[in-house]
């Protein structure tokens, strides 16, 4: 498997456009996140590193990064886009706490199946999907 900055490079080639040094620290800059970031999160995290990138590259970078196919949207139903890197990693879907936020990810073979099953039943071929669950936090409950 090639690794995340080649699959960039090679996609942005296959564009006509350039791997430039602001979007490979971009791209360097989210990899080296282990969470769920929104554009503003990301922007802040490259500004400290370089005060020349502007919000609407790291905005036009990761559209470009969900286009190669590296990073999905998060919708956490809290107004915010976050990413995650989904390039090289398992699906997996969201339990989301409605009053703190706290995101817990979950894997699931059962649930995997399911849906798979559910989609053949319908004589539909599925190609992806997102599953979030919403409800309240072990946390939250005892507050």
């Amino acid at each position: 498997m090639k690794n995340p900055q080649d699959v960039f490079a090679d996609y942005l080639a296959d564009k006509n456009l350039k791997m430039t040094p602001q979007r490979r620290l971009i791209l360097d800059t989210f990899l080296k996140q282990n969470a769920h970031l929104s554009s503003e999160e990301l922007y802040a995290k490259v500004k400290k590193r370089d005060k020349s990138v502007g919000q609407a590259t790291v905005y036009r970078t990761l559209k470009l990064l969900y286009e190669s196919g590296l990073i999905e949207p998060l919708d956490f139903a809290d107004g915010v886009t976050r990413y995650e890197l989904s390039y090289g990693e398992d699906h997996h879907d969201h339990l989301i706490c409605e009053r703190c936020g706290k995101n817990i990810e979950i894997l699931d073979p059962t649930i995997e199946a399911r849906q798979e099953q559910l989609a053949q039943e319908h004589d539909f071929k599925l190609l992806r999907h997102k599953m979030y669950l919403y409800g309240i936090c072990s946390d939250c409950q005892t507050k």
